[in-house]
């Protein structure tokens, strides 16, 4: 997204990633039937947007509040680990966006480790 307005956080690698993750979640989610509208994929959809959504959100504090944003923007991606993993087992998506999945989310995991890292080396 192209804007003339501009926040540091949209800076960050994992922040695109998590935007882009998101995104892919949400388009998986068309064909998952309707029983599972407020049951698995509000709960993947939560997940998904969460990870961008509290590495947003934690930018701008402290880098002791911002580590724990991080630490929950993780514990999301690995809870988008398991509803990809439901998601698959009950036949709503395919092997292969199955492993887009996973594979966005090691990426996605390693960067906030790299972050996390990061910042309590710094302090």
């Amino acid at each position: 997204m192209e804007s003339k307005y501009h926040f540091n956080f949209e800076e960050l690698k994992v922040y695109q990633k998590a935007i882009e993750y998101g995104e892919l979640v949400h388009k998986q989610l068309y064909v998952f039937p309707k029983i599972e509208d407020y049951r698995l994929s509000s709960q993947f959809a939560r997940a998904a947007d969460s990870i961008a959504f509290n590495i947003a959100e934690g930018s701008g504090s402290s880098d002791a509040s911002f580590l724990n944003y991080l630490r929950i923007a993780r514990d999301s991606s690995r809870e988008c680990v398991a509803a990809a993993t439901k998601a698959y087992l009950r036949g709503y998506i395919t092997f292969e966006e199955s492993e887009k999945n996973r594979a966005l989310l090691v990426e996605i995991n390693k960067m906030l480790s790299a972050l996390i890292k990061h910042l309590k080396n710094k302090s």
